[in-house]
């Protein structure tokens, strides 16, 4: 299985790239948004997931692994396949798509193109008991400067802390999940679990 590929964008299309690795060309189906970002001549560095029929195989590339993650969970609901699943990426971040789910905003996954309102409230019940977990790991920290940044691994971890303490006064994952990236947004390199864990407070009692 082709885990990885790193090489030449040599041609872009609607729906896919064309990577030159060793004067071997790959074809790669990628979401919009991941395509937006490329431009043919560059080097490029794609996560791949590998799916193998007995009439073709087929490469998806992504730019992070938790994108390649999102791809794979969506799959698990019925009616989502590859197709529906890169729509819904093309159109949200693994942080935007976490958020959507679990603040329950199905409306924003019936945008994705091939997905109607039926399949999209569908996505958001049965995804919302991991939401918590994949939005934490989507949490797109500003990168500070100076010896005073922080790695985002930590700001991660202070993430996780402030949902698991809130979790404890009560509220449910979901909500929990959401008042933390609300406060990650407004806070960003500065929130520490005891910043988060305020502020997500704050917007819990909106």
């Amino acid at each position: 299985m082709i885990g990885k590929l790193r090489g030449k964008v040599d041609t872009i299309g609607e729906s896919f790239l064309i990577i030159d690795v060793g004067g071997v060309g790959y074809e790669v189906q990628a979401s919009a948004r991941a395509l937006r970002n490329l431009k043919a001549g560059e080097e490029v560095s794609l996560t791949i997931d590998t799916h193998v029929r007995e009439d073709a195989i087929r490469l998806f590339g992504f730019q992070s692994e938790l994108e390649r993650n999102w791809f794979r969970t969506l799959q698990t609901i019925q009616g989502v396949g590859a197709k529906v699943a890169l729509s819904l990426l093309g159109i949200m971040s693994p942080q935007d798509l976490a958020n959507a789910i679990a603040l329950g905003n199905w409306a924003a996954v019936e945008e994705a193109p091939g997905v109607g309102k039926k399949l999209a409230q569908r996505i958001v019940a049965e995804l919302k008991d991991k939401a918590p977990a994949l939005s934490v790991a989507g949490l797109n920290v500003p990168a500070a400067s100076g010896s005073a940044a922080q790695p985002q691994a930590a700001l991660h971890g202070h993430a996780a802390e402030a949902i698991s303490a809130l979790t404890n006064l009560g509220y449910n994952p979901q909500q929990a999940s959401a008042a933390v990236a609300t406060a990650m947004g407004e806070l960003g390199d500065a929130a520490d679990t005891a910043a988060l864990i305020k502020r997500g407070l704050k917007a819990l009692a909106r």
